[in-house]
């Protein structure tokens, strides 16, 4: 294929809610470029970009894939990306390599949830976006009224560059603002396109609109303002230059109107995406230098090769794909390159460029352009790939804690070793899954971002590596804490012929506050306890803390202060100490009044207007407590904070209650503690788990 430069490059991140149409959007965008020979279809399966099996399944996108199309001597990359809250992180990590985000709208569902996130994650890396208004030819679909929307949730910068023609089904074309031109397209979906005049109905609409986009043109651009106060308008000149100052700058953020099923306004859309857009040349990459300043990587052939992974691919046949964004320089094929992240040597196979799971082996990769290698060693998501010569290290990515925790257990005995081995090849894929064993029960523990999410991940084992297992119910991860300060005495005495052990240590306890976790504090004086035995206390604190006291919860928000002690020239040695500190931690517990925590979660529910009131009867009966609620058109959104441990059936329930009109995203918000009427039964239910009767009984 051909060799593109940085300034024919152009990288967009499409994002918006689940179910806004991104990835048929993708599939059409290909088709109508030519860069697939058939319109692939979500319904059937078949488009480019959801090629995983669980995806295609499911019928909505759960990673972030790649795909490309030339047009008008530019090579654009899209990435297609996640729109439901637990595969987030994909679609942030996403716009990390992009130049411009493309945000698609649903045209009847307007903004949403997931819109209002990714614009916001949008606007904090400054980053130009395009609004796409999709779906315009299904029944009730409006643009008037997702303008109207768009303005007063996200930005009133937000203005048309086009006016559909025709509207629901009889949605055939658009009107460009910019060059007052319309196109049309034939009612078979095919794709091809006719350009004319604007019909005469429209022709004072499209003047009205026209004047709105030149006056938001001047607006973002002091000069241009005088020549409009001056003039009374621009001249086309002015508003195309002014026009792409505007979106590279973050001022102006153009909106089109799209059917992805119609195949309506997809080559006015590409035209948009390569004359307006920002290229890589144009806006470089944010790195750290060796002292951790920030410095600006610009794709320029010349310089030093620079990349960052973006993604890894955890392919059963091909190994492990990783995926690259070039910050600069060139990348060859069969060289060696370095990890500056790891600080070790890796080494290329083939590049490639990727369109969806087809793979293109490619001689070499551009500064600016996005690829793949496979293959590669010790290379992870995050990493930056640079020359030894160089001190430039892409910021690394950040991902979220898991937030539900499922126990699972293989169908066929003998499995753990495979499910172990597979899960280790799913988190490198996907670092926000979370495979460990419990230290108490033994059981092992699958985390994630919510249920759908371990549900996916438990369909990838099966699916990609044979592995099947049985999905217990979710774990809440509570934990334990103090509410009154305490002194305590541990001492460990024994004494068995030769040697004997001995270690004497005081220490007090403290609440701190939430989310602090643990501080130890060494204040002793005088030697009372010698310097090489106080971590051993510590230790010996910080393993009883993770067994708890209550219901075997980790402990946390507390300090804990060694001050006094003693020891014993012979018999007293680390292991001494580490038990004096065990036993000091046991003691200080029976007077420092330990309660429960859970964790909380910030909720927002979406949902019709006639919902509003049962949903928030039904929170309130959660434990719930409501922060506020706001109408949007017809849909409310309800903002709350509710335990965790309500929350576990909310999906089922939410979908009955509105008969799957309404949607809810939830995150992690904080730690509260229990109530005291239910820590009983929580206690009680944690001892029968554990099936011991080790844990120590509530003062």
């Amino acid at each position: 294929m051909k060799v593109y430069e940085a300034a024919d490059i152009r990288n967009v991140a499409v994002v918006g809610h689940g179910g806004c149409g991104k990835t048929q959007l993708i599939s059409a965008l290909l088709f109508a470029a030519g860069a697939v020979t058939r319109l692939g279809r979500v319904d059937d399966g078949t488009t480019v970009t959801d090629f995983d099996d669980e995806a295609i399944a499911r019928r909505h996108t759960l990673t972030a894939s790649l795909a490309w199309a030339e047009w008008r001597g530019c090579k654009i990359n899209l990435i297609d990306t996640p729109g439901f809250a637990n595969f987030l992180t994909d679609a942030r990590t996403a716009l990390r390599v992009v130049e411009a985000a493309l945000v698609a709208v649903d045209g009847v569902a307007g903004v949403e949830v997931q819109t209002e996130k990714f614009w916001a994650e949008a606007a904090v890396l400054g980053l130009p976006r395009v609004v796409t208004v999709n779906r315009l030819d299904r029944d009730r679909a409006s643009l008037p009224r997702t303008l109207e929307a768009l303005q007063t949730h996200l930005d009133r910068a937000i203005v048309p560059v086009q006016l559909p023609i025709g509207e629901e089904k009889g949605f055939s074309g658009v009107v460009d603002l910019l060059s007052m031109r319309a196109f049309t397209v034939d009612p078979d979906a095919t794709g091809a396109i006719h350009e004319s005049e604007i019909p005469s109905e429209m022709s004072g609409e499209a003047a009205e609109a026209r004047e709105r986009l030149i006056e938001m043109v001047a607006e973002a651009d002091e000069t241009l303002m005088e020549r409009f106060f001056a003039e009374g308008t621009l001249t086309q000149d002015e508003l195309i230059a002014g026009f792409r100052r505007g979106v590279a700058t973050a001022k102006i953020f153009p909106l089109v109107c799209t059917s992805a099923t119609a195949a309506v306004g997809l080559q006015p859309l590409l035209d948009l995406l390569t004359t307006i857009v920002p290229s890589p040349a144009e806006r470089p990459m944010t790195a750290q230098d060796a002292a951790g300043g920030a410095i600006a990587v610009t794709a320029a052939d010349a310089a030093a090769y620079s990349a960052f992974v973006w993604k890894t691919i955890a392919d059963p046949f091909a190994g492990r794909i990783t995926m690259l964004r070039v910050g600069s320089g060139v990348l060859h094929s069969d060289s060696a390159v370095h990890n500056a992240t790891r600080d070790s040597s890796e080494r290329f196979g083939h590049l490639l460029v990727l369109q969806g799971k087809t793979q293109t082996h490619v001689a070499e990769l551009h500064a600016g352009d996005l690829g793949a290698v496979a293959k590669l060693r010790d290379t992870a998501t995050g990493d930056t790939l640079a020359e030894k010569t160089t001190s430039i290290r892409f910021a690394p990515l950040l991902f979220p804690e898991p937030v539900l925790a499922y126990a699972i257990e293989p169908k066929t005995h003998g499995d753990e070793d495979k499910i172990s081995s597979a899960m280790h090849r799913l988190q490198e894929e996907d670092p926000t899954v979370s495979y460990s064993r419990d230290p108490q029960t033994h059981e092992l523990l699958l985390a994630g971002q919510g249920q759908l999410h371990i549900e996916v991940t438990v369909a990838k084992l099966r699916r990609r590596f044979g592995v099947e297992v049985l999905l217990k119910p979710p774990r809440i991860p509570y934990r334990e804490t103090i509410t009154a300060a305490a002194e305590a005495h541990g001492r460990h005495k024994k004494q068995t012929g030769g040697h004997g052990q001995f270690g004497d240590c005081q220490i007090r306890v403290e609440p701190l506050p939430r989310g602090t976790d643990f501080e130890f504090v060494d204040d002793i004086f005088g030697g009372a306890i010698p310097r090489q035995f106080v971590p051993a206390v510590e230790k010996g604190i910080r393993e009883a803390r993770t067994r708890g006291w209550l219901a075997g919860y980790p402990m946390v928000d507390f300090r804990a202060t060694v001050f006094d002690g003693s020891y014993h020239d012979v018999d007293s040695n680390e292991l001494s100490f580490k038990m004096a500190g065990s036993l000091a931690f046991k003691d200080a517990m029976t007077r420092a009044k330990v309660t429960l925590l859970e964790p909380v979660m910030q909720v927002e529910v979406y949902a019709p207007s006639d919902f509003a009131g049962d949903l928030m009867g039904d929170l309130n009966g959660r434990r719930g407590h409501i922060d506020g609620m706001e109408t949007r058109g017809s849909t409310t959104v309800i903002k709350a904070r509710v335990p965790m441990a309500e929350m576990l059936t909310y999906e089922q329930q939410l979908t009955s209650a509105t008969g799957g009109r309404g949607s809810y995203h939830m995150e992690y918000s904080h730690y509260a503690e229990v109530p005291h009427a239910l820590q009983a039964k929580i206690v009680a239910h944690a001892k029968a788990e554990r099936g011991h009767g080790q844990v120590e009984d509530e003062a």
